[in-house]
């Protein structure tokens, strides 16, 4: 690959970490891989990155830029309330079917107890958008009386985050406990259904 866009060649290691991070983990990702992978030498790899930790941190922050970058895309705020939030667990639920890497990922940093994503100046920022734009829906459900009262946006967004996230990351060991097969897309479209009218339900006044 040429190193004559910079950009480009940046993207490339990154996707092929992403790749390697989540086949492996942290501790069994290998530098010589990602550089393969991508199409570039290992010190070309290291002068965009620094290290291998910088490295997962950067996957990190591109995953979770990505999800948060297509939440905001779906503007929830001509929806009628009920309606945006049917959107934004149906989205959720969505993205984690299409990205298994970002599950497992996510495992894989919580199992170091987010010591990488402590280092980011970033995820904050990411965040905060959601935040106030479930505040935002929130309170308009309250005004015309489709919501219950005194819901906290981020205790909600964890519950949507949860119920989605924790079907996924299960997935192999439910299917073997209650003998019937997760991933079949008949299953996850009645998971999809009963995740959403879990949230809603609560939400309903």
């Amino acid at each position: 690959m040429s190193t004559r866009n910079p950009e480009r060649t940046r993207d490339a290691i990154l996707a092929a970490a992403t790749g390697e991070f989540s086949q492996n983990g942290l501790d069994g990702a290998r530098v010589d891989r990602i550089a393969r992978r991508a199409g570039v030498n290992k010190r070309m790899l290291y002068h965009y990155f620094g290290n291998k930790d910088d490295l997962f941190l950067a996957v990190l922050e591109t995953v979770y830029r990505d999800i948060r970058s297509h939440e905001l895309e779906l503007n929830l705020e001509a929806l009628a309330p009920m309606d945006a939030m049917r959107e934004l667990v149906e989205y959720t639920f969505d993205y984690y079917i299409s990205n298994p890497h970002f599950i497992r990922l996510l495992n894989n940093e919580n199992l170091y107890g987010a010591r990488h994503l402590k280092r980011s100046g970033e995820i904050e920022r990411l965040h905060s958008p959601l935040v106030s734009l479930l505040a935002g829906v929130l309170r308009k459900g309250e005004a015309d009386g489709a919501f219950r009262v005194g819901v906290d946006p981020v205790q909600l967004y964890i519950s949507i985050a949860g119920v989605c996230y924790f079907y996924m990351s299960n997935a192999d060991t439910l299917s073997t406990i209650f003998a019937t097969d997760l991933r079949a897309p008949k299953a996850i479209r009645a998971r999809r259904e009963h995740v959403a009218d879990v949230i809603l339900g609560y939400l309903r006044r």
